[in-house]
């Protein structure tokens, strides 16, 4: 008897759509003028997209988990934060149609490179690294970029960079439950307070993040040559 689809869902695959329902919020938010707001809400479909996993561990795993991640995030981690960006600075590229093809087309690079990293995710996923630079770590740091101000031509060269890194054979450390801790009070301070305090939480976040980005393949290199 073939089985229906509502049951093939688990309890993380509910967490999932939480995640879906927090990207598409975004979209509406930008929408509606609303950019703080769409940043706050991209941050929680990123704590979504963690607690999925974590719960998917820990419960019975559904049939549909690792197609359904793949396509969720390509909402929350692709089109969303790609939107982000575009509503951001599209005030500043309109001023010149180069610009605006510079924004536009930076950011087509960005969604299909995002694309590629998720599709393949699942195939090429390791217990002890990344092969790639996360799509989470890529979506907070351009809309956390964005979010701060980074002036338009600044911000662009560093989307290209993080969109290669994406599909990159470079390997990035899983974080720890220490780091996945901190990661998570960051996001969630950043999404609730914004620009307030000079936007120290947004800063601090992307600091991290930063410094994860830049030593974590350094420390893995070093470990495996210490082996």
């Amino acid at each position: 008897m073939q089985k229906s689809m509502v049951k093939m869902l688990s309890i993380a695959d509910l967490i999932t759509l939480v995640n879906v329902l927090f990207g598409f919020f975004s979209m509406i938010m930008l929408f509606l003028g609303e950019i703080r707001f769409s940043f706050s809400f991209i941050l929680l479909a990123l704590l979504a997209d963690g607690l999925d996993g974590i719960v998917a561990r820990r419960t019975k795993k559904g049939e549909l988990g690792e197609y359904f991640e793949a396509m969720a995030d390509m909402t929350s981690l692709g089109i969303a934060p790609a939107l982000f960006v575009y509503v951001t600075y599209r005030g500043d590229a309109s001023c010149c149609i180069y610009y605006h093809s510079y924004l536009i087309i930076t950011l087509v690079l960005f969604l299909l490179l995002c694309v590629i990293r998720l599709a393949s995710f699942h195939v090429m996923k390791d217990e002890k690294f990344f092969v790639g630079l996360p799509a989470s770590a890529s979506t907070i740091i351009i809309i956390s970029l964005a979010f701060i101000g980074i002036p338009f031509l600044y911000l662009l060269p560093v989307v290209i960079v993080v969109s290669v890194a994406m599909i990159c054979d470079i390997k990035f450390p899983k974080p720890g439950l220490l780091i996945d801790s901190v990661a998570s009070v960051l996001i969630i301070f950043s999404a609730i307070l914004g620009k307030s305090y000079d936007g120290a939480a947004p800063i601090a976040l992307l600091f991290t993040l930063l410094i994860y980005v830049l030593a974590g393949p350094v420390y893995l290199w070093k470990t495996k040559k210490n082996l």
